[in-house]
């Protein structure tokens, strides 16, 4: 399946679920021009007055950066793209990629809590691993209330799996998102 140019894959789900990967694969298929854009660089941006986005503190911040991310996607898509954004996006930051006017899927990977501590541990480096922390990460994306029906259980699957299971949900339709003014 080619992605369709124009429109925007919000990738979330808790650390470990596989959104950077699975947007870096979707990036390089075959196909229309794309982009994979990881929401945490633009926190990385920040160089002096950054918050945590995690402390109660960094509320502005995050609602900031969410509307840099869309407009960036939405930039990406008007000009034909088709655009992965990977990135812990909580159904309270969808607002502002709901009103750009391209077509919009939001997809919340979840795999078990197992699964995201190992993937976690293994990537070394200055990335997240305390066990405690991913775990009550993952707790955050247990219950999405209304948006629920975005959610994708990859648990168990390898990646070539869980790509194929992201492109047939992007297929599916039902992962889209209703534009709002």
């Amino acid at each position: 399946m080619d992605l369709p140019a124009g429109h925007l894959l919000i990738l979330s789900g808790h650390p470990g679920s596989g959104k950077t990967t699975l947007g870096e694969a979707l990036a390089t298929l075959p196909g229309c021009a794309k982009v994979h854009l990881h929401s945490d660089d633009f926190w990385g941006y920040i160089k002096t007055g950054r918050i945590e986005p995690w402390l109660p503190a960094s509320e502005h911040q995050n609602r900031m950066i969410m509307e840099i991310a869309a407009g960036v996607a939405g930039t990406y898509a008007r000009n034909g793209y088709f655009v992965a954004l990977d990135g812990v996006i909580r159904p309270w930051a969808l607002p502002p990629f709901r009103q750009l006017g391209v077509p919009t899927h939001y997809v919340v990977l979840r795999t078990s809590v197992g699964e995201a501590v190992a993937r976690c541990q293994a990537r070394g480096g200055d990335s997240l691993t305390d066990p405690e922390v991913v775990a009550e990460w993952h707790g955050q994306f247990a219950d999405l209330g209304p948006f629920e029906p975005h959610v994708l259980d990859l648990a168990g699957l390898d990646r070539p799996r869980a790509l194929a299971a992201v492109t047939e949900a992007l297929s599916s339709g039902r992962f889209r998102l209703e534009a709002t003014a």
